[in-house]
């Protein structure tokens, strides 16, 4: 079987569908259910139909687009990833697995190639965690990670909870009904540009994922005491941003000493009260994101902060209350679907990395409930979740074309 993707067209759809954003171009801002991203799901569904895909959608608006099997009843095999987008980022984040999925999948069908098993495009809803404070809601709900009554508590900047706003975007049903069966995917691929620079410093075309590293958020509150700048004396101060100071480092240097290159962990908000130049700040908030591919290993690292929290309010006489927000397992991706990758690469005479993935993605999740991999192809600089994020076409049309090889021997 011989497959030939159609660049122009697929470079073409990564191009109109960025066109559906909040921010002027190159930036694209698309936030889960807001006017941009409900036109680029309409986008989306009429170029599925144009393709011959059956579409359905959940309750929660995680989109199934599918290419029926010959057999109806065998397990389904898919591949996606998302399209919403954090503010101010590029065009190729998610959107490289949903289009090249959907290119894969019409580059199949006009070869010729008829599946035994379905095949089928699934796109994620809320990935990333703009809105609702957690990423990744569509994935945790179909694989029930997340609960329901947890979903149902969500809320975003405005106060607004998740039903009211998935029911004003026209998705109804229960959130029950969105956990997908037991066995429902024989096998799920995701394609996604890297997001690191491994890639393209080594100029190898493709990544084979064999782990995925899972993140623990967290939310700290330090209050201290205030007052003038000038009238309150060293020895006297409750500074919540020196202890503040004092724990991000204490973070910093607790994932450094892991002993591992795959343990991570940033402090990306600092929320400073009263955010005055002559004002001592009284209150800081702080969000701590810590990643790794080892769960022992991150929770090293978490258990740091604890201690590192408990010294810092003791010497500095302020209050350190930490929040978990979610603590996720890592996931290892399947043999079996990591070897129908690296056959289709050999076939293909396309140099591979076995690597890992530290940014997660929805497939951590899908990986609780099917088998799973995912397949890298290189961003330019390891640049990502910014306006010049950029992936070139060659590289978009190859990982492209080994998706559709390997989706191909797995729907037999």
């Amino acid at each position: 079987m011989s497959l030939n993707i159609d660049q122009d067209r697929l470079l073409s759809d990564i191009e109109t569908l960025s066109s559906f954003s909040e921010a002027d171009p190159p930036a694209v801002t698309r936030i889960v259910f807001t006017p941009a991203d409900l036109k680029a799901r309409a986008w989306m569904k009429t170029r599925c139909e144009e393709a011959g895909l059956t579409v359905r959608h959940d309750a929660v608006g995680n989109t199934f687009a599918r290419w029926n099997g010959s057999d109806p009843a065998a397990p389904v095999v898919g591949t996606g990833s998302h399209i919403d987008a954090i503010p101010n980022a590029g065009k190729y984040d998610g959107v490289v697995g949903v289009l090249g999925g959907l290119e894969a999948i019409r580059t199949l069908r006009q070869s010729g190639f008829r599946p035994e098993h379905s095949i089928e495009l699934l796109i994620f809803t809320s990935e990333e965690p703009t809105r609702f404070g957690i990423g990744c809601i569509g994935s945790r709900l179909l694989s029930g990670t997340m609960s329901p009554d947890a979903a149902r508590k969500l809320t975003d900047n405005d106060g607004a909870t998740l039903d009211e706003v998935r029911h004003r975007a026209c998705f109804g049903g229960e959130l029950e009904q969105v956990k997908l069966p037991t066995g429902y995917y024989k096998a799920f691929i995701e394609l996604h540009i890297e997001q690191g620079p491994l890639l393209g410093r080594q100029k190898i075309p493709l990544g084979i994922v064999t782990k995925i590293a899972a993140p623990a958020s967290l939310r700290v509150l330090i209050e201290g005491s205030g007052g003038h700048a000038g009238g309150v004396l060293m020895p006297d101060r409750r500074d919540a941003l020196c202890a503040a100071a004092e724990l991000i480092l204490a973070i910093e240097s607790a994932a450094r000493g892991s002993g591992a290159i795959d343990t991570v962990a940033t402090v990306g908000i600092c929320d400073v009260f009263p955010g005055a130049v002559n004002s001592i700040p009284s209150r800081v908030r702080l969000s701590v994101d810590i990643r790794d591919t080892d769960l022992q290993r991150r929770d090293v690292v978490m258990r740091a902060l604890e201690s590192t929290s408990a010294a810092v309010a003791a010497k500095r006489q302020v209050s350190i209350q930490t929040e978990l927000l979610n603590a996720d397992a890592p996931a290892d991706c399947a043999p079996a679907i990591i070897d129908a990758l690296s056959q289709s690469c050999r076939q293909l005479n396309l140099n591979f990395l076995s690597m890992v993935s530290r940014a997660y993605h929805d497939s951590l999740f899908i990986a609780r409930i099917s088998p799973v991999a995912m397949l890298f192809i290189p961003c330019r600089n390891g640049y990502s979740h910014r306006p010049d994020e950029y992936a070139h076409p060659d590289d978009i049309a190859r990982g492209t074309l080994v998706l559709a090889e390997t989706l191909a021997a797995l729907a037999g």
